[in-house]
């Protein structure tokens, strides 16, 4: 299994250092083997010594060494902290920032040049996922457009953003279904956010194309992201 955290803008350098020392601690402590990804925010990045399963990576950086864009992170700056890792395509980023199918497939291109790990997230609103099954995968198809699934560092995170922060999990049969539709075409891991917690983690964990969650609040304490590893070995 993967187990990933995004700490979107939580967390500050101080107490994320301490929750790196706790999940490394646990990790050890419980012989975890599964891969364990974190994604905090670019002030508080460093250059942890991490168990061989466990990663640090960027949720956002500009296509670019380095240059005139205010706000972002470059390579250079990634570089610094010995990170090959990132989280591209996420909702928010796609809803609130704005950032096109294009945009999001040119920061692809360039971290896969670079070599770089990429969780590649996508995602339908509720609005489509009531349209039918359908429509769902249509729009989920659009959402690889420019992006290759070849690539053999991508793992995809599949959220339905309905689901994402909301308390409302998807269902079993909606995740098996989306993820066993993906699974024809991409040979690549499989991830489901929206939701995940502790009490839904050995029911998700258990979903046959699901290789492993994405997980964002309910991961925010150390504690709770490693009682939803811990619970999805019961």
């Amino acid at each position: 299994m993967i187990f990933a955290t995004n700490f979107k803008t939580h967390h500050t350098r101080v107490s994320t250092k301490e929750y790196m020392k706790k999940l490394q601690d646990f990790i050890i402590k419980e012989n975890i083997k599964d891969d364990i990804f974190v994604f905090p925010t670019s002030t508080s990045l460093g250059n942890f010594k991490l168990p061989s399963n466990m990663f640090m990576g960027v949720q956002n950086a500009y296509p670019a060494i380095n240059g005139s864009y205010t706000g972002e992170i470059g390579l250079e700056q990634i570089n610094e902290f010995d990170l090959k890792t990132i989280l591209i395509g996420h909702s928010e980023r796609r809803t609130i920032l704005k950032e096109s199918q294009e945009f999001i497939a040119q920061k692809f291109n360039y971290f896969k040049k670079n070599n770089f790990k990429i969780i590649y997230c996508i995602g339908e609103s509720k609005e489509i996922r009531d349209e039918g099954f359908e429509s769902a995968m249509e729009y989920l198809w659009s959402e690889f457009d420019g992006i290759d699934i070849s690539y053999d560092k991508l793992i995809v995170a599949y959220e339905p953003i309905w689901a994402i922060g909301t308390g409302a999990s998807a269902k079993k049969e909606d995740i098996e279904q989306i993820l066993s539709s993906l699974r024809v075409k991409i040979e690549a891991p499989l991830l489901y956010g929206g939701s995940v917690k502790s009490s839904n983690i050995k029911e998700i964990a258990g979903i046959k194309d699901c290789d492993g969650v994405l997980v964002g609040s309910a991961s925010l304490k150390v504690e709770n992201f490693c009682e939803i590893i811990k619970n999805s070995k019961k």
